[in-house]
């Protein structure tokens, strides 16, 4: 069985799984017990609707023929495409990513809450809706300028035990007329950072945006699930020497 894919905490959170045809879904609710360890990686192949094409060229998680790259995420305001085709309503918001990192990006307005969520953000304020993406993107490169459009997983890895600098936050704001606000809890309720692995065993704390929390041994993981991408799983826990926490010596 290969692991080839994951809904995030916005989408219901799994990780899915194929035989080599019929995709499967490993529920990530909390408390769920995973007892897999990472075989091989190759490309992940594609998923189509819920069936899957595999692929065993050894680059991953995804070879040169199954690697695909969204232009919209790189657009400016000078769409990409061969014709613009995003005519409906787009939200622009700034989100927070405790203490302090403060990201602007764009949705379609419709989106906007489920976007958040499968980001992992903490806080978010809609601050724009505009008439299509082109607009969206050229109110997210200007304020750019000023805020990061992209957030590493480090920052995100930190913030799971970290709370928002409401100061912070309130200065970020200051300038925008916010139309709406958001706050969200993904119930992880952690004391101290994790540790950040790539395993698949554990029992499960929650999911954050793409980030899964396991603990293992008396120790809690950050796991980003990209990097699990490709794997072949085994099912068996993982007998290989983990990093543990200081907490795990107590």
């Amino acid at each position: 069985m290969q692991l080839v894919g994951y809904e995030r905490s916005g989408k219901g959170s799994s990780l899915l799984c194929s035989d080599g045809t019929d995709l499967s879904r490993e529920s990530l609710e909390p408390g769920t017990e995973l007892s897999y360890t990472l075989g091989s990686r190759h490309c992940a192949g594609v998923i189509d609707d819920e069936s899957h094409v595999p692929c065993d060229r050894p680059s991953a998680p995804y070879c040169e023929f199954h690697t695909s790259t969204w232009v919209c995420a790189r657009c400016t305001g000078t769409c990409l495409k061969d014709e613009m085709d995003c005519y409906e309503d787009h939200a622009v918001y700034i989100a927070a990513f405790a203490p302090e990192t403060f990201k602007v990006g764009v949705t379609k307005l419709w989106r906007l809450e489920t976007r958040l969520r499968e980001q992992g953000a903490d806080r978010a304020a809609h601050v724009h809706t505009v008439s299509n993406g082109r607009i969206a993107r050229e109110l997210e490169a200007e304020i750019a300028e000023e805020l990061v459009d992209r957030v590493r997983t480090r920052s995100k890895v930190a913030s799971l035990a970290a709370t928002v600098d409401d100061a912070a936050w309130v200065d970020v704001l200051a300038e925008f007329d916010v139309i709406d606000r958001f706050e969200f809890d993904y119930g992880l309720d952690l004391e101290t950072r994790p540790v950040r692995e790539t395993i698949a065993s554990g029992t499960v704390v929650g999911v954050k945006g793409r980030l899964l929390v396991v603990e293992n041994g008396g120790t809690t993981y950050a796991v980003d699930m990209r990097d699990l991408v490709g794997y072949d799983l085994l099912e068996e826990s993982s007998s290989r020497d983990l990093q543990s926490s200081l907490g795990s010596f107590g």
